[in-house]
């Protein structure tokens, strides 16, 4: 229990995937406390997505428990699922944004057509947020094509933020960014999750990103997580494979063979 005898914001156990013959996740054991950024690092394939879309309700686990707030999520039934995922905002890897339609209608899709708010006070609310992460109210008016790859990520937070949700989540939200604009995102992230109180799940292969986003960092190698730690400790973490990882040495326990899915 976390403070105040609240249950965690986000809690799995012994969470397990397989695909055909391939255990992807192989019990995971989980907790996010309210408010807290936690990230997860690993190597391709070694199951960050599909831990993150178990929590998201997009993959339905074999076995275990995931919990938010304390409430089972792995059997509810549409109309309970869909209360929790009002909860939830996400930035994905790619942006997802809709070529057709508008920066202001990206940002305030999931009102619009999830709550069902009325477009004028939507457009009203995204323009808000497309200020909260450092653009002008005129980008609003333009379309993704028109805009830097930097650009377009900051939309996919401002879309993120766009409901205030309580959970945020975000899948390699630096990819594909140079070094300078991975950094404004990473201080966007840590600031618009602060701003809002939120709680962060996150999954990257970018250390410089997990440094500066991360309240808590686990490692995730062969389908279980096998070191959580602050980010203080990572540097000492006395772990041979989160060590190699952090310092990205070919040489170490995790042999490429081992990260190929």
């Amino acid at each position: 229990m976390s403070e105040a005898g609240q249950p965690p914001k986000i809690s799995m156990r012994n969470v397990k995937k397989s695909f055909g013959t391939k255990k992807v996740l192989n019990g995971i054991d989980l907790d996010v406390e309210k408010g807290e950024s936690c990230v997860i690092i690993g190597g391709s394939g070694t199951g960050k997505s599909v831990t993150l879309k178990c929590v998201l309700g997009l993959i339905r686990p074999d076995s275990g428990s995931i919990k938010i707030d304390g409430s089972e999520v792995t059997e509810m039934d549409n109309d309970d699922r869909d209360e929790v995922m009002s909860k939830f905002g996400m930035l994905f890897q790619g942006g997802a944004l809709f070529d057709s339609l508008p920066v202001w209608e990206n940002v305030a899709f999931g009102l619009i057509h999830g709550r069902k708010m009325d477009r004028e006070e939507a457009h009203e609310i995204a323009l808000q947020k497309i200020e909260a992460v450092g653009m002008g109210r005129q980008v609003g008016s333009l379309y993704p094509a028109e805009l830097s790859g930097g650009m377009q990520k900051r939309i996919g937070l401002a879309r993120a933020i766009a409901g205030n949700p309580e959970i945020i989540f975000f899948d390699e939200p630096t990819t594909g960014l140079d070094p300078i604009m991975a950094d404004v995102i990473n201080d966007l992230i840590a600031k618009c999750v602060k701003d809002l109180g939120a709680t962060a799940l996150s999954i990257t292969h970018d250390m410089a990103s997990a440094r500066k986003i991360a309240d808590k960092i686990t490692m995730i190698h062969e389908g279980k997580l096998i070191w959580t730690g602050s980010v203080k400790e990572l540097d000492n973490s006395g772990n041979e494979y989160v060590d190699q990882f952090i310092h990205g040495r070919a040489e170490g326990p995790i042999t490429k063979h081992a990260n190929m899915a």
